[in-house]
């Protein structure tokens, strides 16, 4: 009886399609694991999102004896400090990027490269404490109390200074994204071909113009998605800017004035929440978390698309 021959072909389809599944299934389990953690959180969150509805988001009022809650301020706070954040660190992150990925003495540049890095893994709560003793008092000295004295008549530098303030935390959270931010925006701007540098000098422009005008927009998607990346840790950074916010609910203009952020609060109140609609309340402070850097990833990714930079499909 004859035997009918397996083309040489089938195995090797039949593997690409298993590995395509493999990928596949592995490429749900984030946006899984997201739906899984809102949905735990909205089901725990419930009561108080019944009770309170939308004017949780506009309250400023956080009574847990009244049973009055707002989550106004803590919105404010945690977008500003990110923002007063990224606002120092995305310079400075570009510059040290741009320094680091040039060629040339590669044992100094590798040197920083390497203390750079080692700068994430340094645990937040080392960060707050050195803040709390060491950087906060040095900018009340140095900073904060000379700002005030020449520029106190603007309404961000309104008010007595603090070394727990908004100003602080931000300065903080600026130190803690810096590595995410170097690291990424070096790796980005290696990968720009070599050819477009060697033309751009070849044309007879200076290392500044080929930098600022060739180099950098070649790499601006790469680059903004660093920035991404470093605004979601500022955003939901707790430790550090529990220990150097100040820790006061209260919408106010002035960086010199205390804050609270919505992680730093949660942190504080859950373990002694006084009922069951305060523990509600704190759980959907961490949903509003997840929903403010949802909505910053997806305002920077639409930004992308707008600008054309975006990744696309084949």
């Amino acid at each position: 009886m004859a035997s009918v021959a397996v083309p040489a072909a089938a195995a090797p389809a039949k593997n690409r399609d298993r590995f395509r599944f493999l990928t596949g299934a592995a490429g749900l389990t984030a946006p899984l694991a997201l739906l899984l953690i809102v949905a735990v959180l909205a089901q725990q969150a419930w009561p108080a999102m019944t009770k309170f509805s939308w004017p949780f988001l506009v309250g400023r009022e956080w009574d847990p004896v009244h049973i009055h809650f707002g989550a106004l301020p803590y919105i404010y706070s945690t977008v500003v400090s990110s923002a007063l954040a990224l606002l120092v660190a995305v310079p400075v992150g570009i510059g040290v990027a741009i320094f680091l990925a040039e060629p040339g003495q590669a044992g100094v540049r590798g040197a920083i490269g390497i203390g750079v890095e080692l700068l994430a893994a340094v645990p937040s709560v080392v960060y707050g404490l050195w803040a709390l003793f060491v950087m906060g008092p040095w900018v009340f000295k140095n900073l904060e109390t000379p700002i005030s004295d020449r520029l106190g008549w603007i309404p961000i530098f309104a008010g007595p200074p603090r070394s727990a303030a908004m100003f602080t935390a931000g300065l903080i959270l600026a130190v803690m994204i810096l590595p995410t931010l170097a690291s990424i925006s070096r790796d980005v701007i290696r990968a720009v071909p070599g050819g477009l540098r060697e033309a751009s000098v070849a044309l007879g422009a200076t290392w500044w113009e080929t930098t600022w005008r060739v180099i950098l927009p070649a790499a601006r998607a790469g680059i903004i998605g660093a920035v991404v990346l470093a605004l979601g840790r500022a955003l939901g950074e707790t430790i550090a800017v529990t220990m150097t916010i100040g820790n006061r609910n209260q919408i106010s203009a002035s960086l010199f004035e205390p804050a609270y952020s919505l992680a730093a609060v949660i942190a504080n109140e859950f373990t002694e929440a006084t009922g069951p609609l305060h523990s509600a309340a704190l759980v959907e402070l961490g949903l509003v978390l997840i929903a403010v850097t949802l909505t910053v990833n997806l305002l920077a990714l639409g930004l992308l698309r707008l600008s054309g930079l975006a990744a696309r499909p084949a």
